[in-house]
């Protein structure tokens, strides 16, 4: 059954599921009055969905939720982490995320929407708890390629008169990984950035933050004295995105997940905002003091952009 046919299934969620909507302004960086949007935006990151406890249910509340918001956005971007986990789980784990991932889409997404990989999407790099051997067909991000119907990792398009690129924030580090692009996917980088005249406004999806203050407070990151944040919670490669970014003033956003947590930072003009997580402390609630959410931005013509983070 398509789209929100399954109206009996929702119907016993209501509102007391859904609660009553909070909503986290961030600061607007559009005159709206002499601006033209041309484009609204769901960007829903840190699904985390799998078949146990709330996290299907959420699921449909959250895309319920954007797809009855009034003046309904054009687009979705999944953010990353769009299933539970992947990349310490057997063959048959993985299985079950990706038909249950694709059945959910199916079900109950009519907006068109685009999808970034995020850490926990890619299957199997930790071989000590995956059982992988690295040769299987579909052993990491080949897995989320699949699943997600991606022909690359990393990708860009163009639509109402904005760039979008999408990165692959997830390195390979022994069992584990660290946030960075690869040196062939930094070059595409600026050779995207380069092909792309200076008049087109650029939005840059990764699920790990390019920067971030939120990296900071996720875990006692002060106790050795001094602040330390983990390469696999912040692009560790950052300095050269950003000085990158630099020689192109037309990146005004990227958009980010992966804390769980919600910040904005504005540097040398482009705004980077790490949006939350629609499953919030992994479908346990609010994670410190940021509730499950999704956030709405609209694009405008002049490159300028709003922001709104909701929780349902």
């Amino acid at each position: 059954m398509s789209g929100f046919a399954r109206r009996e299934l929702l119907k016993g969620l209501g509102v007391a599921a859904l609660g009553a909507a909070a909503w986290l302004h961030l600061r607007p960086v559009s005159n709206a009055q002499t601006a033209k949007r041309v484009l609204r935006v769901a960007h829903l990151t840190d699904i985390h969905v799998q078949p146990e406890g709330k996290a299907v249910q959420g699921m449909i509340n959250c895309l319920k939720a954007v797809h009855e918001t009034p003046d309904r956005p054009n687009l979705i971007l999944f953010g990353g982490d769009n299933v539970m986990d992947v990349f310490a789980q057997k063959r048959e784990r993985a299985k079950t995320l990706a038909d249950l991932w694709r059945k959910m889409v199916m079900d109950y997404c009519q907006i068109p929407y685009r999808i970034c990989i995020g850490n926990h999407d890619v299957w199997g790099w930790n071989k000590e708890t995956s059982g992988c051997t690295g040769q299987e067909p579909e052993y990491g991000k080949k897995w989320a390629m699949d699943t997600f119907g991606l022909q690359t990792p990393y990708y860009s398009f163009e639509q109402a008169g904005w760039k979008f690129v999408v990165l692959d924030s997830t390195y390979p580090h022994g069992n584990d990984y660290k946030g960075r692009l690869d040196d062939e996917q930094f070059e595409w980088l600026k050779e995207q950035l380069r092909r792309t005249p200076a008049t087109t406004p650029v939005l840059i999806l990764s699920h790990i933050p390019i920067l971030s203050a939120s990296a900071f407070l996720d875990g006692e990151n002060e106790k050795s004295g001094d602040w330390v944040v983990p390469g696999a919670w912040m692009h560790i490669d950052a300095r050269r995105i950003i000085e990158l970014f630099y020689q192109h003033k037309n990146v005004k956003l990227c958009l980010s997940g992966h804390i769980h947590l919600l910040d904005r930072v504005e540097y040398n003009g482009v705004g980077y905002i790490c949006d939350g997580a629609v499953s919030g402390a992994w479908w346990g609630g609010n994670y410190h003091q940021t509730p499950p959410g999704w956030g709405l931005i609209d694009l405008y013509a002049d490159g300028t952009f709003t922001h709104e983070y909701r929780s349902f």
